[in-house]
């Protein structure tokens, strides 16, 4: 494929302060204790997954928002996104209501000369390459992870998306995961 395109792909995915609890140990007879402060506060999370039409050179984008995301912070999202990205820009997506608002189809409108946009299928989340960061922070990083404040989840959301950033052996990995890449 000859575009000079590249593919991104784009989801949302919650954080809390509340750990993600998943397996952990302690000596035998003793029951594991995860300490929190039970505050709710969360973090929405945009990613975006790059990569070339065969899975080349992947890029990761990632963006915390205070708030839920709604067609508001998609739109920032996207115009932040801009400066990073060179040449076109084929975007897949799920049916969330902020991808599908007047506010965001009118902005995707003005932006055809460099993103033209696609949606998954509904109910295949599987494919999104991007479900499976999210998937690996909530097992790794921020598991059993409870912060003393919202800051400190900031920081190891901004940890994880360091990491995973610098891997580009790990980015190609989710890319296959999805089955849309070989």
């Amino acid at each position: 494929m000859k575009t000079g395109s590249r593919i991104g792909f784009l989801d949302e995915c919650g954080f809390s302060e509340r750990p993600t609890v998943c397996r952990t140990w302690a000596p035998k007879g003793q029951t594991p204790i995860i300490r929190s402060t039970g505050s709710w506060r969360t973090r929405s999370v945009i990613g975006l997954l790059t990569a070339t039409p065969r899975g080349g050179r992947p890029k990761f984008y990632l963006r915390i928002f205070k708030t839920t995301i709604h067609d508001t912070q998609i739109i920032r999202f996207l115009k932040e996104t801009r400066r990073h990205i060179r040449g076109r820009l084929i975007l897949l997506w799920d049916g969330l209501a902020a991808h599908r608002s007047k506010r965001t189809l009118a902005f995707l409108k003005t932006q055809r000369h460099w993103l033209s946009v696609e949606r998954f299928p509904p109910y295949a989340p599987e494919l999104n390459p991007v479900e499976y960061p999210w998937s690996s922070a909530k097992r790794t990083r921020l598991a059993n992870f409870s912060p003393d404040s919202v800051a400190m989840l900031d920081a190891r959301i901004r940890s994880y998306a360091r990491t995973v950033r610098r891997r580009p052996k790990l980015l190609q990995g989710f890319l296959k995961t999805s089955s849309l890449f070989a």
